[in-house]
């Protein structure tokens, strides 16, 4: 038993139970489903009551039984709800299971926080779903951040391991524990990534890089999916990262634990074997895998047996693809990974080996030797097939001495050959993670210090355990009882630093349960001894397990119905373990014959693993693996000695590899994470509460709250309880030692019960439950207070208002009275006034009756006698010109209507035939512009009107016909009738002949019947003829309305054609903005990218000086005496020598080194054309030859391929291939990086080509479309013909503008030739001036010479020294003294110089060298602000005086001022320089303003006395593992001195006189850092989000904005950059409960992201009692609001400090018009008296 530090009890407790179980008070209840249910009391609980009356939360009364006992049952309290949320479990008032789980499942389910701390814990909630809170941000934000200023995060715990590593220089541990399905192994994998990120450089290093490509790997070979993870790791590993006294990874060691070998041979329902099987067989139809003889993994035994062989969501063989680069990083080699996918497709095929059974019984079995599994699996593994055909079915016995095989049984036999897969996966395994280690062990030094990452299997229970569930609780036990001394152990510390006293209290320990599995005689050791006994089983085991343990142990038991299983009382739970199995687990025994074959392969892998078997061979470089192999069966005598090792048992080995991990525990500092799976049905964000109080017992977090519990979890410092609790005690500002002396004293008033706290140094000591007391009676003081100032308050209203009352009451009284006496002097003043008013009225009222009875007189006399006058003149009008002036005026009138009318009617007809003619216009421009249109569309009815027409001219021609047949029929019946009535006539004259007369008559009559019925016909053919002529008129008035209707759809289609015009153009000018937007969008990307390919160029060079620099340590540590082929290709490479040109030109002539650097790496064929004399030349030239034997393996091809060789002389196998490994990734990425160069300049390119043709092509179109509007159509062939002739005009004006650029070359190039001839045949004749043309070695004559004055020339033997002085040897405090620009100045003046001497590659070989020498500067002074600031300004400046004197570039240069070269290339390589310059000006400027932001940003104070409410309740800060207290007199930032760094930064940049515009670019970048580096602290920390520091933030954003306008820096967006800053202030102060607040919110927070919102408002912390916390209800309004928003289903919760907004220099500078050239003046502190001025 051990014991823990607590003080004694003495004193009564200070409130009873009947105190705190009072009417309404909240607690806990048991509840079957939910584990933990609320209630509250319904009554006041009295001492001695046998029950409590509840209410449910749902409204249901309960009754809870008290259990009797000196401390009564009673129920567990509840916390308030401020603590609701809160991220550390012992922060919360009352420490118990249902107030640990119901905050667990707040946190998950209503804040999506699945990481809690609690204690030195840490939580892990598995949330079964991609949360984006582990990306390169939330890297950024965790590194260098206090543990306890952090919201709970793995990030946290491994910052928190890092910074005790880096600052106490001791070994840490993180040990990552939890069931299966938990999230143990991404939990390991983000802690690694986490360290890859903060322990290198910003992107990952070839060690971190290893670090990390491991993991695939070791997921691939030990991971496979279970009823419960998909992706669950079935081996322990422990992963010590190695750092070096900078904190830099330098290596890293795995060691393994207990792989689940049975898995390989057998899966239960819905498993799967490791992962790697299954992606084999995903990716069978690869070329390479061809051979495996592989199919689909439904058709292999091994792995089949689960049934479904998929995981939803994974590509196997996108999986596989993965392991394969991973293996490639760690250096093995394609051809060793094809050696391992053999031996694992060896296994599956092993496993569809069918083995027959034969004989009685089938005692013997037999395997067909032409079975094609036994066939692939021997060709596979390059063994003898028929002997492993024998040895499969039969095996060797030593009987007396003499060697017998004996034949094996079906069963037997099957068991052999699942055993022999096991051991070879196994074997492989083991060799795996060797090699892996041996990749990732430091080469350089070793490592200063490490932290070890263990990622184990946590505690388990099934339905049937068996001998791996007993391994892992067993090591878990050890694993708890290591976290429960640890505990108890910073426990003790923590009281004995704050020396209080203490006693020892008794704690159960579980070292009981270990003694029992790892004492003598325990499960372990009669394992072990059963499994040496020759005849030894199970059963026999089981019993002697039970006759030594049984009755004896209380942690060992019998289970009632069962001889073979047993069970152990754990720590966690009580397991029965089922004893089948466990001996041939436990000896894991495996044959030797098919092991002897194995060693026979013709394969190396093969035979180096099994090598290692049979214990001949050395053992494998960096295995440190705990993994046990098996034994071999071996019936050989004298095998017993060489092979005892082999005689170990797994269990004796996982004992010994358990007590080695528990030994390295112990030295270092553990920091524990403890994952909890939330659901069995792998769903996000499910939450069962049985599940996870189950694991919650398991995995020690309520052992830690039971431990906290038991001593003081709650802790105040005396300044944060005197400034809480002040309310609560006498004094009024007393000193700090008074304070200490005022908490004493008030506790002592407070608490009777000493027991409950206790005084420590700088520390008050609270027992659970105590600050709630506190609480309660700082709330009553508070309450009672209140109630004295309402009363007082109350008093003092009340005796206002009476004394305002009666004063009020005397004044009206006073005002009344005096009114009255005016009223009665008024009364009497109206009476004596009313007689003399009455007399006068009277007078007055009789004069003006008088008055207006004579003016009524009067006025009827006038008008009498004016109507008399009038008749009379009206008659005298009328007798006499009345009608004679009526003619006249009514003819005038009717003359001038009938003029109007008829002008209006003219006008109007004017109007309307103006208009017909207009319309008609119109119409016919239409129809000609859409002619054929109309054509297809009344194709149709033009047919069908013809056809029509045709049918009404057939009908009007047979109805002529007709009538012209009637009129002849007519004329013939007239005749004929006039012929019959001259005949009647003549027989009538006849009286003779009466009987001809009579017939005569007949046929008259006769005759006269057929005129009728042809009459008859003649009225029904005219009436059908009506008829035919009425259908068809009826037909023509349809065809009419149809026509009519045809010509209005076509005016119709005209508008709508005409509409689909204008919103074709609207369209198309639409189109042509978003282009142009999304070209300058791509612009401005390509820009970006086109820099950070910039800053990864830089990083890469940096990167290849580190490895050049690795190598040559690794060489002089390995003793080698050469130099790396790059160094010596430097030294032997050089451009040819031209034709007479001296040596010192040829010296000059050679270009810059960091071009030097690029040829040798990028150009091979340059090894090839490299001159060498030497032997060793000759000998390097041998060994790097292309067509050299020795390039034979896949590296050397890999070698070749990229233009490197090989090189000979490295005798280390392991440093050869690191060394051709560095080479080849050099080569690749100076080849990537030049590849993607060219590609941003063939894409600029392209793109401005294309934005240049499409504005060209919408200008035309355009001016086309409106031309061709408003032109006939008859004219359209004609503007066609014009439009050609343009285009043929445009390209002869181009032809001849590129004719006279030509021209004017040639001129160019006729002057300086005949400045050459006459400054060589002036002295000497024509002859020496052919000689100085054609020699290479002369010096033109200058030229220019009227217009170039002031130049400085600089001989070839001094430009060395002008760089040094002028560039590298320039000091930085020299740079303060001189004249912004200066050196841009004199290296241009140099130039030029050299250019008016015609030569161009000298003047290029300067710039070119000055370019290098500017970046060794800036690397020597990488830190230095003012230096970078400095060679930006003068950078820019020789760019802008290189494309201001270039030839073509500026119109208002003198041509005989310009440069005879083009400088383009140049202005280029200074324009690279100058974006490099200015990213390391940003880099430098955010390393110093980085640990100032937050201090100064969130933690200041800038208004004084804001947060006094001290420190609330949901603010409790935990103390790390190990931390120690920061020290004092550490002057913190705040917001001043953060302005005063920026003023700092300001100034210098304007001091270097830099572009204004940069100024405003770079301070954009700055305050992009600031928002963003501030913004994701404030959503990373709880207590930072409450009212009074929003306000706080607010005012420190307006001081920056203030600073920023004061320099009229708003204008370049940086204040722009602050908006999310602010409106997450804004967010802190608004009003948060209402629907209105919610819109609002989502109205105004427009630059916040919606995660964003979500969480500010998820952290919200009030800060005393009279602010609110933002309900739940609210946040999912607003968040139902923001999804509603575009972008409303963004994830991103961190804002991007790595952001780099591209830089834009201005295309013109003005210089100084002191740096003229005449006018320049050198200081002699420049060391440059060896310039002279032309």
């Amino acid at each position: 038993m051990h014991t823990l530090t607590q003080p004694p009890r003495n004193c009564p407790r200070a409130m009873s139970a009947a105190d705190l179980y009072t009417k309404l008070t909240r607690v806990w209840v048991p509840d079957p489903e939910q584990v933990w249910v609320p209630a509250q009391l319904s009554h006041d609980y009295r001492d001695g009551d046998d029950c409590l009356h509840l209410q449910l939360s749902d409204g249901t009364e309960v009754q809870y039984v008290v259990a009797p006992g000196p401390p009564p049952g009673l129920p567990p309290l509840r916390n308030p709800d401020i603590l609701e949320g809160e991220n550390d479990l012992t922060a919360l008032s009352y420490l118990h299971e249902p107030a640990v789980l119901h905050n667990l499942r707040v946190r998950f389910l209503d804040y999506s926080s699945i990481y809690t701390y609690c204690g030195i814990i840490l939580v892990a909630i598995n949330p079964y779903e991609q949360l984006p809170i582990y990306g390169e941000d939330v890297i950024d934000a965790y590194s260098g951040q206090n543990m306890a200023d952090m919201d709970p995060h793995i990030f946290s715990v491994a910052e928190e391991a890092y910074r005790q590593m880096a600052r106490e220089e001791k070994n840490q541990s993180i040990i990552i524990s939890g069931e299966s399905g938990a999230g143990k192994t991404v939990s390991a994998k983000f802690t690694m990534r986490y360290f890859a990120a903060v322990g290198g450089s910003v992107r990952e290093t070839s060690v971190e890089e290893r670090v990390l490509e491991s993991n695939p790997i070791m997921e691939a070979i030990g991971n496979a999916k279970t009823t419960r993870n998909d992706n669950s790791s079935r081996f322990g590993k422990y992963i010590e990262i190695g750092f070096g006294r900078k904190g830099d990874i330098i290596g890293a060691n795995m060691r393994t634990y207990l792989l689940e070998k049975s898995r390989v041979v057998f899966q239960t329902t819905e498993e799967r074997n490791y992962h790697i099987f299954y992606q084999l067989c995903a990716s069978r139809h690869l070329p390479e895998l061809s051979a495996l003889g592989l199919r689909r993994a439904e058709e292999f035994q091994y792995t089949s047996q689960g049934g479904n062989v998929q995981i939803p969501g994974t590509d196997d063989a996108a999986d596989l693809e993965r392991t394969r680069n991973s293996f490639s990083v760690l250096g093995v080699r394609p051809g060793l990974q094809m050696e391992l996918f053999r031996i694992l497709a060896a296994i599956l095929h092993l496993g569809n080996v069918r083995i027959q059974s034969s004989g009685r019984d089938g005692e013997r079995c037999s395997v067909n030797a032409e079975d094609r599994s036994l066939h692939l699996f021997c060709q596979l593994l390059a063994v003898e097939r028929s002997q492993m055909a024998h040895w499969l079915c039969h095996r060797r016995l030593a009987v007396a001495g003499e060697m017998l095989v004996k034949p094996m049984g079906w069963q037997q036999a099957c068991e052999a050959r699942d055993a022999l897969s096991k051991h070879v996966y196994g074997q492989l395994f083991t060799w795996t993670v060797g090699r892996l280690n041996g990749a990732l062990q430091a080469q350089r030094r070793q490592p200063h210090s490490f932290i070890g990452v263990l990622d184990i299997y946590g505690f388990e229970t099934f339905e049937k355990n068996s001998f791996e569930q007993f391994c892992i609780n067993y090591a878990n036990e050890k694993l708890q009882q290591q976290f429960n001394r640890h505990v108890f152990q910073l426990e003790q510390e923590e009281y004995l630093r704050e020396e209080i006293p203490w006693t020892r209290i008794e704690f159960s320990d579980n070292q009981p349960c270990i003694e029992l599995i790892e004492g003598k005689l325990g499960v372990l050791d009669l394992l072990d001894e059963e499994c040496r006994m020759p005849r030894g089983s199970d059963e026999s085991w089981a019993q002697k397990l039970y006759e030594r343990h049984q009755n004896q142990n209380p942690h060992f038991s019998k289970p009632r119905l069962s001889n073979t299983a047993f069970i152990i009382l754990h720590f966690a739970d009580t397991v029965q373990y089922e004893c089948d199995g466990f001996l041939d687990k436990n000896r894991d025994t495996v044959f030797e014959e098919p092991i002897n074959i194995l060693k026979a392969s013709k394969s190396e892998l093969v035979a180096e693993l099994f090598q290692e078997s049979g214990g001949d061979g050395p053992p494998l470089p960096g295995v440190t693996t705990a993994v046990p192999n098996g034994s071999l069966r071996s019936s050989r005598k004298g095998g017993s000695t060489a092979r005892r090792e082999h005689k170990q048992t797994v269990g004796f080995q996982f004992r010994q590899s358990l007590q080695l991990l528990m030994g390295t525990l112990n030295s270092t500092t553990p920091h524990y994470v403890r994952c909890i799976k939330p659901n069995d049905l792998k769903q996000p964000f499910l939450f069962d509460p049985k599940r996870a109080v189950q694991q919650l017992r398991a995995c020690g977090v309520l052992e830690t709250i039971r431990i906290s519990a038991a001593g003081y979890p709650s802790r105040w410092t005396y300044p944060e309880f005197f400034k809480r609790y002040r309310v609560m005690m006498q004094c009024r500002d007393p000193g700090l030692e008074d304070r200490q002396a005022a908490c004493r004293a008030a506790l002592g008033s407070l608490i009777p019960d000493r027991d409950q706290y206790r005084f420590g140094k700088t520390k008050i000591f609270f027992r659970a439950g105590q600050v709630a007391l506190l609480e309660k009676l700082r709330a009553s003081r508070l309450r009672a207070a209140c109630v004295e100032v309402q009363r007082r308050v109350r008093g003092w209203l009340e005796r206002k208002r009476y004394q305002h009352t009666r004063q009020a009451a005397l004044t009206l009284q006073n005002y009344t009275r005096g009114w009255l006496a005016r009223r009665l002097a008024h009364s009497l003043r109206y009476t004596r006034a009313a007689l003399v008013l009455q007399k006068s009225y009277r007078m007055v009222q009789v004069r003006r009756l008088y008055l207006l009875i004579r003016s009524a007189a009067v006025t009827i006399q006038a008008f009498a006698r004016g109507a008399l006058a009038r008749c009379l003149y009206r008659q005298l009008r009328a007798e006499r010109k009345a009608v004679l002036l009526q003619a006249r005026v009514r003819g005038w009138s009717a003359r001038r209507s009938f003029l109007r009318v008829r002008g209006a009617v003219l006008y109007l007809q004017c109007c309307y035939r103006r208009m017909r003619a207009r319309r008609e216009l119109k119409q016919r421009r239409m129809e000609a512009r859409s002619v054929e249109h109309y054509r297809q569309l009344n194709k149709g009815m033009e047919v069908k009107l013809m056809q029509l027409q045709r049918r009404a001219d057939e009908q009007s021609r047979e109805s002529s016909l007709l009538k012209e047949r009637l009129s002849q029929e007519r004329a013939a019946h007239c005749t004929e009738l006039a012929r019959l009535q001259g005949e009647l006539s003549r027989l009538a004259g006849s009286v003779q002949d009466e009987a001809r007369s009579t017939a005569l008559a007949q046929e008259l009559s006769a005759l006269r019947g057929e005129r009728e019925r042809e009459r008859e016909e003649q009225r029904s053919a005219e009436r059908r003829e009506a008829q035919e002529i009425s259908r068809l008129t009826q037909a023509v008035e349809s065809l009419q309305r149809e026509k009519a209707a045809l010509i209005q759809e076509r005016e119709k289609l005209n508008t709508s054609l005409q509409e689909h015009e204008r919103a074709r153009e609207e369209r198309l000018s639409q189109q042509v903005a978003l282009v142009s937007s999304g070209l300058r969008a791509e612009l401005e990307e390509e820009r970006g990218r086109y820099q950070g390919l910039l800053k990864e160029f830089s990083r890469l060079e940096q990167r290849y000086e580190n490895l050049k620099d690795e190598m040559t340590f690794s060489e002089k540590f390995l003793g080698h005496r050469r130099n790396a082929s790059s160094q010596s290709l430097i030294l032997d490479i050089s451009p040819p020598i031209p034709a007479g040109s001296s040596e010192r030109e040829a010296r000059t002539s050679v270009t810059s080194p960091e071009r030097q650097r690029r040829v040798t790496v990028t150009s091979p064929e340059l090894e090839r054309r490299v001159t060498m004399t030497s032997p060793e030349r000759v000998r390097r030239v041998t060994v790097t030859s292309p067509s050299s034997p020795i390039a034979t393996s896949p590296a050397d091809s890999l070698l070749k391929a990229v233009g490197l060789f090989k090189d000979g002389r490295m005798r280390e196998e392991d440093l050869r291939h690191a060394y051709d490994a560095v080479r080849v990734a050099n080569k690749f990425l100076e080849s990537q990086l030049v590849s993607q160069r060219q590609q941003w300049d063939s894409e600029m390119e392209a793109l401005r080509l294309q934005v240049g043709a499409q504005r060209e092509e919408v200008d035309r179109q355009s001016q086309a479309l409106a031309h061709t509007l408003t032109l006939p159509p008859e004219t359209s062939l004609q503007l066609g013909l014009q439009e050609q002739l343009a285009h043929l005009a445009a390209d002869n004006l181009e032809l001849m503008e590129q004719v006279e650029s030509q021209e004017q070359v040639s001129r160019r190039l006729r002057r300086e030739l005949h400045s050459l001839k006459q400054a060589g045949w002036g002295s000497a004749g024509p002859a020496r001036g052919m000689e100085v043309l054609s020699g290479g070695n002369a010096m033109p004559a200058p030229h220019k010479e009227a217009k170039l004055q002031g130049l400085l020339e600089c001989r070839r033997e001094d430009e060395a020294r002008l760089i040094k002085n002028l560039i590298t040897g320039l000091r930085p405090e020299v740079t303060r003294t001189l004249t912004p620009g200066l050196p841009a100045h004199i290296l241009f003046l140099c130039m030029r110089q050299a250019d008016w001497r015609g030569e161009e590659q000298r003047a290029r070989a300067l710039c070119t060298a000055t370019v290098t020498a500017i970046k060794g500067a800036l690397k020597k002074h990488s830190d230095d602000f003012e230096l970078a600031a400095f060679w930006l300004s003068n950078t820019c400046l020789l760019m802008h005086l290189l494309r201001q004197f270039s030839p073509g570039e500026s119109s208002q240069t003198d041509e005989q001022t310009l440069l005879t070269f083009d400088p383009s290339d140049l202005r280029k390589a200074l324009s690279d320089l100058s974006i490099q310059t200015y990213q390391q000006l940003i880099r430098i400027a955010e390393s110093r303003l980085q640990p100032m932001i937050v201090p100064a940003m969130l933690e200041s104070e800038t208004i004084p006395g804001l947060s006094s409410g001290g420190k609330s309740l949901g603010s409790h800060k935990r103390a790390a593992s190990g931390a120690r207290e920061k020290g004092e007199g550490v002057q913190p930032h705040t917001m001043d001195s953060l302005l005063r760094e920026l003023s700092s930064l300001h100034h210098t940049l304007s001091h270097q006189a830099l572009h204004p515009e940069v100024c405003r670019q770079a301070f954009r970048q700055i305050s992009h850092l600031l928002t963003a580096t501030t913004l994701n602290n404030l959503l990373l920390r709880k207590d930072m989000c409450s009212w009074s520091k929003g306000l706080q933030i607010r005012y420190n954003v307006s001081q920056l904005e203030d600073w920023l306008r004061g320099r009229s820096l708003q204008l370049g967006g940086a204040v722009d950059s602050l908006e999310p800053l602010i409106q997450a202030a804004q967010l802190l102060q608004v009003s948060k409960r209402s629907e209105s607040d919610a819109r609002a919110i989502e109205e105004t927070c427009t630059a916040l992201s919606p995660p964003q919102i979500v969480k500010i408002l998820s952290l919200y912390t009030p800060l005393n009692e009279f602010e609110e916390r933002v309900t739940l209800n609210f946040i999912r309004s607003v968040q139902a609001l923001l999804n509603e928003r575009p972008g409303g289903k963004a994830r991103q919760l961190l804002m991007d400090v790595r952001h780099v907004f591209p830089v834009t220099f201005p295309p013109s500078l003005s210089p100084s018009p002191s740096q003229q050239p005449e006018q320049l003046q050198i200081p002699d502190s420049l060391n440059l008296a060896f310039l002279r001025r032309v």
